[in-house]
């Protein structure tokens, strides 16, 4: 082998795996932490389902005042996933 090539091998051994260390450091690292608004849509989405629970457990009240044995004419719900709007 000529010294030149000898020396292209000795730099692409030693510089090449320098060049891939950030790429896998960043694969390593935890996932970034969420940003002010990220924070604020989830803390509103959070208002929302607490809204919206609070609306059912009302109206599951009502049912149960006007509608006496309405829980066992209900479909069953039990297997739904939530998307059957």
């Amino acid at each position: 082998m000529s010294d030149n090539m000898t020396a292209v091998l000795i730099v692409a051994i030693s510089v090449l795996p320098w060049a891939f260390i950030p790429m896998i450091r960043s694969w390593r690292r935890p996932a970034a932490a969420l940003t002010t608004e990220e924070l604020g849509a989830l803390h509103q989405m959070a208002q929302t389902a607490s809204r919206l629970e609070q609306r059912v457990v009302s109206l599951e009240q009502i049912l149960d005042a006007e509608v006496p044995g309405w829980r066992r004419n209900a479909p069953d719900m039990s297997g739904a996933r939530g998307d059957f709007i």
